[in-house]
């Protein structure tokens, strides 16, 4: 059977599909590619793709402004290009509407992960897709790696990251960069916004740590429009360093990334390409960067965060505390961990460390996991982690666990929240069922505006909640597409309410 995957996304989301196409060789599958043409360079780090088609978004925007029969015209030219070998499936792991409308132009059969109806509304293959989506807006909620979702939208168990290995002439390029052999460290000083980004400064002083104590060169690497990142650090520097941000393609960036004892990082593409050539990452998270979804998918890699109560902070809001968490994680004791793991290849916190570190490893499981390294599995937010992990599993593959972990006594302010939110969730549930059973013998009772109105009620008391704010787009998405029949929904009803229900359970005090 022949797999196409539609990835409209970034460069580190590219990546992070690679256990994907693994996964489908597993399984005896062929696999086919479409991805932007501006990361066209990406797909060809990836391992296990038989065929790639790059779709010329830029190109499409731009006939766009100029008229929308140009840019239908140039789409269809595309389309009728065809495949050298014929897919059998599509599996869209993009739920934007511009990427279900070309999964529905490309496919005329049911779409895998994130499609369309045949009027025009969006359309979930599994429970793992809805929630994937779900997660995009409410990233501080989600417990899973993005790299495990992508698999599970695909139908597949977790598996094993790991990209393409640099061939010689990319490994002789990053050589020649490198000025020969040595001991090196890797540092990644950009970051998609300004704000998710350690400062220059914090790096130089990591940097400095390492040098005295390992004797290791930093390596600063980025993109030209991060050279004033570079320049920055070069001046603070008072130790050796070697600039090559703005002088590597993906192929050599690949390459010297294999060169180096380790990669310290923002929440990048590169933490995922060195993650993917499994070269050891520290990572660096902060405002709404969250490692629990997002950190590099490699056993043993290291992930650091704010102690801050704040973080990690939503999306489009304006911080109300001057960013501090760009200062909050010392460059000195930063460096004096890693310089630690690199004589003695384990991981100690420094005493006094303003900082959550977390260590990835697989679960029980085969996901990708965080535990963590400086003591804070008792936070709240570490244990409710830990719950959501294993009932939401549950959930989304509609299969009883065998875990079991509870919240260990004893309460907090926290906890009691979170149980009153459940509890007057569960309230506002029961209510829909009750009006939904009556709407069941009765379509034309006149309480059909209410209960609409509770529908909604429910999902906008979901989005308030700090800790349940996942589950508004989930109910929204899945109440729409079950209410073409009251039994359906009634059923999603009790699924919701089951869920409901073990979470109050495990919240209960030991």
């Amino acid at each position: 059977m022949h797999t196409l995957v539609i990835n409209l996304t970034r460069f580190g989301d590219l990546l992070q599909t690679q256990p994907v196409f693994s996964g489908l060789r597993r399984r005896g599958d062929s696999a086919g590619l479409v991805c932007l043409d501006s990361f066209k360079g990406a797909a060809g780090l990836l391992r296990d793709v038989d065929q790639v088609r790059a779709l010329p978004g830029a190109r499409l925007l731009a006939q766009l402004d100029r008229g929308w029969p140009l840019a239908v015209e140039e789409l269809a030219s595309w389309l009728d290009q065809g495949w050298q070998t014929p897919f059998d499936r599509v599996v869209n792991l993009t739920p934007t509407l511009s990427s279900r409308l070309l999964s529905r132009a490309m496919h005329e059969g049911q779409v895998e992960g994130f499609g369309l109806d045949s009027h025009g509304f969006g359309e979930y293959s599994t429970h793992w897709a809805t929630f994937l989506q779900a997660a995009s807006a409410h990233r501080g909620c989600s417990p899973f790696n993005l790299v495990d979702l992508f698999q599970r939208v695909a139908g597949l168990d977790p598996g094993e990251f790991r990209l393409k290995t640099p061939e010689a002439p990319a490994l002789a390029a990053a050589d020649e960069l490198l000025g020969g052999k040595g001991r090196r460290v890797a540092f990644q000083l950009g970051a998609s916004q300004d704000y998710r980004r350690w400062p220059v400064a914090s790096f130089v002083r990591a940097g400095r740590v390492l040098w005295s104590r390992t004797g290791r060169v930093p390596v600063l690497l980025g993109t030209a429009s991060e050279g004033h990142l570079a320049r920055e650090f070069m001046e603070l520097a008072d130790y050796p360093c070697t600039d090559l941000t703005g002088r590597t393609d993906l192929t050599t960036l690949a390459a010297v990334l294999t060169r180096m004892d380790l990669l310290l990082t923002n929440d990048t593409g590169t933490m995922h390409l060195a993650a993917g050539l499994g070269v050891l990452v520290a990572a660096i998270f902060l405002a709404t960067a969250q490692p629990f979804d997002t950190g590099p998918y490699l056993e043993g890699s290291l992930s650091l965060e704010p102690d801050l109560p704040c973080h990690p902070c939503s999306f489009g809001e304006k911080c109300p505390h001057g960013l501090i968490c760009r200062d909050s994680i010392e460059g000195e004791t930063v460096g004096d961990m890693l310089a630690g793991y690199l004589d003695g290849q384990a991981w100690s916190v420094t005493p006094g460390f303003k900082g959550r570190v977390w260590q990835a490893r697989r679960d029980e499981s085969g996901f990708m996991d965080l535990f963590s390294v400086s003591g804070h599995e008792g936070q709240d937010r570490s244990r409710w982690i830990r719950i959501q992990r294993e009932v939401y599993r549950q959930f989304l593959d509609q299969k009883p666990g065998a875990g079991n972990f509870s919240w260990p006594g004893p309460g907090s302010d926290f906890r009691d929240a979170l149980v009153r939110d459940l509890e007057h969730a569960a309230l506002m549930l029961t209510l829909v069922e009750e009006q939904g059973r009556i709407l069941a013998l009765r379509p034309d009772a006149p309480m059909k505006p209410k209960f609409l109105v509770n529908c909604q009620n429910l999902e906008d008391f979901f989005s308030r909640s700090p800790s349940l704010g996942i589950l508004a787009p989930m109910w929204r998405f899945q109440s729409r597409a079950e209410s073409v029949s009251m039994t359906a929904f009634l059923e999603l009803c009790a699924r919701y309410r089951g869920l409901l229900d073990v979470f109050r359970q495990r919240l209960a005090l030991a």
